[in-house]
């Protein structure tokens, strides 16, 4: 039986328990003149009682009797008279059963034909995770999706800096096995905008790399996958994801689009348990944390989740007000240069009396911005030392050089 005709049955049920509840109320509701002889030949009742014990005298109680008498010929009067029958009239206990049936049945009919999906068939969850299963299995590879999305307008960039970039690619074409000229032209490759360059670039890294590929090279091949297939997770971007979190089951970027992949494919229950685990180990200030941030509560709600936990976002170190307002006033020129001074500032600092790890994640992702990806290599190579054996460290300083651009 269709969900419409039990939605059917079940409003035609309920208009039918309120009818009958009107009629039976019809039936047994009595005139209040019934009520009052009854009060009153109880009172007749109790007179004779007092008098009997000597509470009141005989002609008090004959008194009484006269008026309890009296009210009685009244209200026996008042009966048969014909005002017995209290209440609404029959044709208007009629009227308001049809109009209640036409409210519940007629209201909840066009509530489901508006906001519900009339002749969709059942979907129970075994039937649902079949079909995800199904699309998973079948969805477009890289190339078909590459080839179906809209081409990306390239950003226009700086004449040195377009040189510059030229320059890379014919380097590392001459030389096909230098590791960390292939980590360069992917990571400015990424910075152009050219994703598909940039992640042939990166399959280049990790096969340059062997089995010696970090989580991070892996992750950063699978966000480029998927940039440049429009945000689909394909089945290659997928494998990049799963040899991702099989050298490191927390790593929050892989993490981040294995649940984008489970909303893809019809499974926002698994991907919401997914976010949620990234989230309780996310560092502060990472980007993807952000990301997941904004799209939980509608995730939550596709999943059926209506008690989701408050998770609250990881607090990202950044600069003072004081210093916001200051570099607002500054022209372009002189605001790059005052970063350049900050960030050579903490850089001379964390060098001589070392620091927190937050601050070296900060200053890694602050070169990447300024471009400088080979100082910022080495400052994630120093920084790698100093914290050897701190996880949570390490995971701070790798999201902050896939931040920065320089994951490997």
């Amino acid at each position: 039986m269709s969900f419409l005709v039990m939605t059917i049955l079940t409003a035609l049920l309920t208009a039918l328990i309120l009818g009958l509840s009107l009629l039976r109320g019809r039936k047994t509701r009595e005139p209040a003149a019934a009520y009052d002889l009854r009060v009153y030949r109880e009172q007749l009742a109790s007179v004779d009682r007092d008098l009997a014990r000597g509470v009141i005298g005989e002609a008090d109680a004959e008194r009484v009797r006269t008026e309890i008498s009296r009210r009685i010929l009244a209200a026996d009067a008042q009966m048969q008279a014909g005002t017995k029958q209290a209440g609404a009239p029959l044709w208007a206990t009629f009227a308001a059963f049809v109009v209640i049936a036409a409210v519940v049945i007629g209201g909840g009919i066009e509530m489901y034909r508006q906001m519900g999906a009339a002749g969709l068939p059942d979907q129970p969850l075994s039937l649902r995770k079949e079909q995800a299963e199904a699309l998973r299995a079948d969805r477009p590879s890289q190339a078909e999706a590459e080839a179906a999305a809209q081409p990306a307008e390239l950003p226009q960039l700086d004449e040195s800096y377009a040189n510059l970039l030229e320059q890379l690619r014919d380097t590392v074409a001459e030389r096909p096995d230098d590791l960390q000229g292939h980590i360069l032209l992917a990571q400015h490759e990424a910075n152009a905008g050219n994703f598909p360059a940039a992640y042939k670039a990166q399959k280049r890294v990790i096969e340059l790399s062997g089995d010696a590929a970090p989580a991070d090279a892996y992750s950063h091949l699978a966000e480029m996958l998927i940039l440049s297939a429009g945000g689909y997770v394909s089945p290659e971007a997928e494998e990049a994801l799963k040899q991702a979190l099989q050298r490191d089951p927390r790593h929050g970027p892989a993490q981040y689009y294995l649940g984008q992949m489970m909303v893809q494919i019809g499974r926002p229950d698994v991907g919401y348990r997914i976010w949620v685990d990234a989230l309780r180990d996310a560092p502060a200030g990472a980007p993807w944390a952000d990301a997941i941030h904004a799209q939980l509560d509608e995730l939550a709600f596709r999943a059926g989740v209506f008690n989701a936990p408050d998770i609250p976002s990881p607090a990202a170190s950044g600069p003072s007000q004081e210093e916001m307002d200051a570099a607002a006033a500054l022209t372009p020129e002189e605001r790059q240069e005052m970063i350049k001074g900050m960030v050579n500032q903490l850089s001379e600092r964390l060098a001589s009396e070392g620091g927190s790890p937050e601050e070296w994640a900060r200053l890694i992702a602050a070169l990447g911005v300024l471009g400088e990806g080979q100082r910022a290599i080495e400052i994630k190579n120093e920084a790698m030392e100093v914290f050897a054996g701190n996880a949570e460290a390490i995971e701070l300083i790798d999201a902050a050089a896939l931040q920065a651009g320089i994951a490997q």
